[in-house]
């Protein structure tokens, strides 16, 4: 069980927060590729943090991220024009690079005026279908990670973003917890359980389809630099020699807000990044070494329900709709009266209200990554208050892995499965060896 305190640490990320100075220390996702499809199309608005910002793509191709508001007179530039090199406030035309420059001011005719002062701009990086940015100070600015999926050709994966209006940490903490999956998404893991029976689901790009029927499975954890990973045992069969063998699913939980799923042929990359205290962008990479089809998981998700997903808007609409859209006549078949993963997920979380109350709830084993997702947050707070590195800056991801549903031979540690995790080094370790050569 949290303080009240530790509760209000975690979930307040805006600024003069400690959580989002911690968070601004880290490049984060901003918007997808296809927000700012191409050259001079619509400005996006998006907020981060707490904080209000424009996303556009300039007459090269160029994405920028600027402080949304016009620094002339506050009016907000993601209703602006995106033309000629530049984004245009409508109201006395001021126009601003990516960079923040300032290349015209209509009715203000002064070059001088015009070099000397610039727009807030930030650092901006596309890869992996994502837009990142960089909002921290500038003498703390990390390198740019290297994430696997930004390394496979563009149709071997698909990005999703999903707008859900609560905490992050409720969205956060929810994939982080493997014995939900059995239960929650048993219409994917097994949709005979309630009569007592085990179907194993054949979909190998499905992240809810479980190989054993265990919904209570023995979780053991391991601190990484990325932040964790803990793996989630459960017990497959017992041999004639009355040892249980195990299927092993192994997670890692990269700091601030990331986290991998695995599947057996596909992984995804899931980040919960806030924009605001009760709302969170969610962004869903999927990626594997063949063609993967966005459409199938969006229905897979269950993000192809209109009523409770707009595309264009990224908007996940649940939390508008009686019930937040459950179907109770469905559940004499199914579980839950909801479809799809996203689905289920996204309902709970928004069931719990915008920041739940953390101090009322009776924590169980089964919940031991969640309360240890907890308290390294608080420990990368902590640390980043006194001037060091926040827990889990890392540059280069390459080599984490999650493999997803592996028998686990007995007398082999579940580590053996996983050795790349723990090749990755910090930021920090990196600028120690580098002092060190």
């Amino acid at each position: 069980m949290l303080t009240a305190e530790e509760n209000e640490t975690l979930t307040r990320v805006g600024p003069g927060t400690a959580m989002g100075r911690m968070m601004w220390r880290f490049w984060l996702p901003i918007a997808t590729t296809a927000q700012v499809p191409e050259p001079d199309s619509d400005p996006l608005q998006a907020n981060l943090l707490g904080q209000s910002f424009v996303v556009f793509r300039d007459s090269s191709g160029v994405v920028g991220v600027l402080d949304e508001l016009c620094m002339h007179r506050g009016v907000s530039l993601a209703l602006g024009r995106v033309e000629d090199g530049g984004v245009r406030c409508l109201y006395h035309g001021w126009k601003f690079g990516v960079d923040g420059a300032i290349l015209d001011t209509p009715n203000h005719c002064s070059d001088r005026f015009r070099k000397r002062m610039k727009a807030p701009a930030y650092p901006v990086v596309e890869a992996g279908g994502l837009v990142w940015t960089y909002i921290g100070p500038k003498k703390q600015q990390p390198p740019f990670p290297h994430l696997p999926f930004m390394d496979v050709p563009e149709e071997n994966r698909a990005v999703i973003r999903a707008n859900i209006a609560c905490n992050y940490l409720q969205l956060y903490e929810g994939g982080v917890d493997s014995s939900h999956v059995g239960v929650l998404h048993s219409n994917q893991a097994n949709p005979t359980w309630k009569a007592g029976e085990f179907t194993a689901n054949d979909e190998d790009d499905n992240p809810g389809a479980l190989s054993v029927a265990d919904n209570a499975p023995t979780l053991e954890i391991e601190d990484a630099a990325f932040g964790f990973h803990y793996v989630a045992k459960r017990v497959a069969e017992v041999g004639d020699d009355g040892i249980p063998a195990h299927s092993i699913r192994a997670t890692p939980v990269f700091l601030p807000v990331g986290r991998v799923i695995p599947a057996p042929t596909v992984e995804f990359y899931v980040f919960e990044v806030p924009t605001t205290d009760t709302e969170t962008a969610t962004f869903i990479v999927i990626y594997g070494n063949r063609p993967v089809s966005r459409p199938r998981f969006m229905e897979m998700l269950g993000l192809d329900d209109e009523r409770l997903f707009d595309e264009d808007t990224a908007d996940f609409l649940a939390h508008r709709l009686p019930r937040f859209g459950q179907d109770r006549r469905s559940m004499a078949t199914g579980w839950t009266g909801l479809r799809g993963i996203q689905q289920e997920d996204a309902v709970l979380a928004l069931s719990m209200g915008p920041v739940v109350d953390r101090t009322k709830e009776h924590v169980v084993a089964a919940d031991r990554a969640i309360m240890h997702l907890r308290a390294q947050l608080l420990e990368s707070v902590r640390r980043n208050e006194a001037g060091q590195h926040p827990l889990g800056l890392v540059a280069d991801y390459g080599p984490m892995r999650s493999p997803c549903d592996t028998d686990l031979e007995p007398g082999r540690a579940w580590r053996d499965h996983v050795p790349g995790n723990r090749e990755v080094t910090t930021v920090e370790d990196d600028e120690q060896m580098a002092t060190a050569s």
